[in-house]
């Protein structure tokens, strides 16, 4: 069985249609990259798997468990599904290594020093560890970003979304959260990406689902994507020479 299955999955806001008849399936250890224009409902898309966006009709499933069952539990699902976002989402009050604490010892029940230790583990991986006692305004964006992974990671998911990643950071910073992203790929992790970073989908992507107006137009491997643009649909070849030629 597939880790995570859409069927026809549709939302409106109102009469507004924002995801129609979307249907894909995501498998373990695969790396999913998710583009398209602005307001082609991308982000809405992965926001679905985590319940973090209601959906009207289709159907949902992670893991086997169904997200838009009214008897699904919200907060243990998200334990499962980690999800990283474009401005970080960090309590800015809390130190580096209790905004990795604070949801393990919630939503996981773990203790104080095992969390910690989970904490200290990852922020290593992120190659952050010397800012553990730090606040998230005294570090720069991209390290923010990293402390952001290193948080969904203390969860052990068992897949991570990524919506929009590098978008709100400095050009120079983009470098370093990819990174970190390209390792995790390579661990193994299921990752569901929104992004327009090309580079990142060519390098380590396995497929990537094209959106436009709410639609899955295309959802083909990244070599039928990029390396076979004559064969996508008009509105993909449009986008990628756009964003190709520069």
């Amino acid at each position: 069985m597939s880790l995570i299955q859409l069927e026809h999955v549709s939302k409106w806001y109102g009469s507004f249609a924002v995801l129609t008849d979307c249907s894909t399936t995501i498998e373990q250890g695969e790396v999913v990259v998710v583009c398209g224009p602005s307001g082609s409902g991308k982000s809405t898309l992965i926001k679905t798997i985590n319940g973090l966006e209601p959906f009207q009709a289709g159907k949902i499933l992670v893991d086997g468990v169904s997200v838009g069952d009214s008897k699904t539990s919200l907060t243990a699902l998200r334990s499962q599904v980690g999800m990283v976002f474009q401005n970080f989402e960090l309590f800015p009050h809390l130190s580096v290594m209790d905004n990795l604490t604070l949801a393990q010892m919630k939503v996981l029940k773990k203790d104080q020093s095992m969390a910690s230790e989970q904490g200290l583990k990852y922020l290593n991986r992120v190659g952050l560890i010397d800012h553990k006692d730090k606040f998230p305004g005294q570090l720069s964006g991209g390290q923010q970003q990293r402390v952001a992974i290193a948080r969904a990671l203390c969860m052990q998911p068992k897949v991570m979304l990524f919506d929009e990643p590098t978008s709100a950071l400095d050009p120079e910073m983009v470098g370093e959260v990819l990174d970190v992203m390209v390792q995790l790929a390579h661990d193994g992790m299921t990752m569901i990406c929104v992004t327009h970073e090309m580079g990142f989908a060519k390098k380590v992507s396995n497929r990537v689902i094209f959106m436009d107006q709410g639609r899955i137009v295309e959802d083909c491997s990244k070599d039928e994507f990029f390396n076979a643009s004559a064969n996508r649909s008009p509105r993909a070849q449009e986008f990628l020479s756009k964003i190709i030629q520069h």
